[in-house]
């Protein structure tokens, strides 16, 4: 089982359009925020297109941008352009009925997962990209990095797939 973290991206992601405040925004350098993948960065900034959060533009002049100020763009409205509607679900094959813990789990489970899907979304509903940009300004000024820059001179961060650590002598 896999947790996703498109959430988190998305979030971040739409920051960055936040705090360019209206200008146009290109994969390559949102990439290099989240730093990951361009075409990672394409993919959820089409979720976040059809959710109608953002506009994106190709061509001369290309690039993304929020279609709405920040204040009006809540965190639920995310978490369901790139996640989808469940944040809890079942397995996909039945229990065993003849158990009485597999004849009874799906109806207690779905009781929990309900109740924690709507606190989750009245959580997430509650706070506004305008209210993650501000702790973010907030940090920042607080020096929250020592490697801070300017956003347009973020180079790419070096990754390396799981388990190729550079070695001592290697």
């Amino acid at each position: 089982m896999r947790s996703s973290c498109r959430f988190a991206m998305a979030v971040q992601t739409l920051a960055v359009l936040a705090y360019k405040n209206g200008d146009r925004v290109t994969s390559t350098l949102l990439a290099r925020s989240v730093n990951t993948n361009p075409v990672v960065i394409r993919r959820l900034l089409l979720a976040l297109q059809q959710a109608r959060l953002i506009e994106t533009r190709k061509g001369v002049g290309s690039g993304s941008r929020l279609s709405r100020p920040p204040a009006r763009i809540n965190l639920a409205e995310v978490y369901r352009a790139v996640e989808g509607e469940a944040a809890f679900v079942l397995p996909p094959h039945k229990p065993n009925r003849a158990c009485p813990v597999g004849n009874c789990i799906q109806a207690a489970l779905n009781l929990v997962f309900a109740s924690a899907q709507t606190a989750l979304e009245r959580d997430l509903a509650g706070t506004t990209l305008a209210a993650i940009l501000d702790k973010i300004k907030s940090s920042a000024l607080r020096g929250a990095s020592a490697q801070q820059q300017p956003l347009e001179t973020v180079s790419a961060g070096v990754r390396r797939p799981a388990g190729r650590e550079k070695r001592d002598g290697a």
